[in-house]
């Protein structure tokens, strides 16, 4: 097997290993990135629907006394607010999902789907819970989501769900009095859940993979490319001058031919001078046998 040949399998087999050790490092990185980012899009969102749950209760809500006792104003309600304003931003990014999933809510919108009731049970069956997260399938894919418990932790929140009496009448007026009361403190009445597509960050992450890869693998050839012309012209062509050279010597031709030039002073430099050395030698050699 020539050394070329030879050279170039132990590159290949140290090229495949290289690869898939980085394409094995490269995507486990891209796909945690990934991750941390669809994480991160979903506690955004849960914070957002704190806040304007927060504004509401204490900014909004104090507003909106007096009218209430004439008409009952969802828009100081917080879970309402949040409703609203993260479905706002729904519009723009349709597969971002926020719902306060309740069991036995006062709007029907609000009524938690199967999924979210196991959820909200769930959060019933563990007291110490404060979140749960997950993935689930959707029709537009698959879907993370972040959900914490609802809980009743203060009186005042029982002024519009303990009793249909105790309500105030303009909600009832608005919703009527078959749902959204009964509620008991510190019971876990439901859960806000955020939903984010898992999808658009996973592709980015493969994209990348694939270029990255894709970029390697053109390092590699060029780095290939460039190895063998050095080879050749550094070392296999000389060697294979030399190589006939001498065997043209031992079989006693040619020896009247000029020495080799040396181009440099590696390795094969220093054997071609000691050829040149050889053949002086042995030209020396056989003239004093003929005479």
């Amino acid at each position: 097997m020539k050394l070329l040949i030879k050279f170039n399998l132990v590159f290949l087999f140290v090229f495949l290993i290289g690869l898939a050790a980085a394409g094995f490092a490269s995507r486990e990185l891209l796909q945690q990135n990934a991750r941390d980012e669809i994480v991160l899009n979903a506690r955004l969102v849960m914070e957002a629907a704190l806040s304007t749950r927060a504004y509401t209760s204490t900014q909004v809500a104090p507003l909106l006394q007096t009218q209430m006792k004439y008409n009952f104003l969802p828009q100081s309600v917080p879970a309402y607010s949040a409703t609203e304003v993260l479905g706002g931003v729904r519009k723009a990014f349709p597969d971002y999902f926020y719902k306060e999933a309740t069991l036995n809510p006062t709007n029907p919108r609000n009524r938690a789907a199967d999924w979210e009731a196991d959820i909200v049970h769930q959060f019933r069956n563990a007291a110490d819970r404060t979140e749960i997260v997950g993935e689930r399938d959707t029709p537009a894919g698959k879907s993370f989501y972040i959900a914490r418990p609802l809980q009743i932790k203060q009186e005042p929140c029982l002024y519009c769900h303990s009793t249909v009496d105790a309500a105030p009448k303009t909600l009832v007026e608005k919703y009527g009095p078959a749902n959204g009361f009964g509620w008991k403190l510190n019971e876990v009445v439901g859960a806000q859940i955020v939903s984010v597509p898992t999808e658009v960050p996973i592709a980015r992450a493969n994209a990348a993979f694939r270029t990255f890869m894709a970029s390697l693998a053109a390092v590699f050839a060029f780095i290939f490319l460039v190895l063998n012309l050095m080879l050749w012209f550094l070392v296999i062509r000389p060697v294979t001058r030399l190589s006939r050279f001498a065997d043209q010597i031992s079989q006693g031709e040619n020896l009247d031919a000029p020495d080799f030039a040396v181009a440099s002073r590696d390795e094969i430099g220093v054997l071609t001078l000691s050829f040149n050395r050889m053949k002086k030698s042995l030209v020396r050699a056989m003239k004093m046998l003929e005479g």
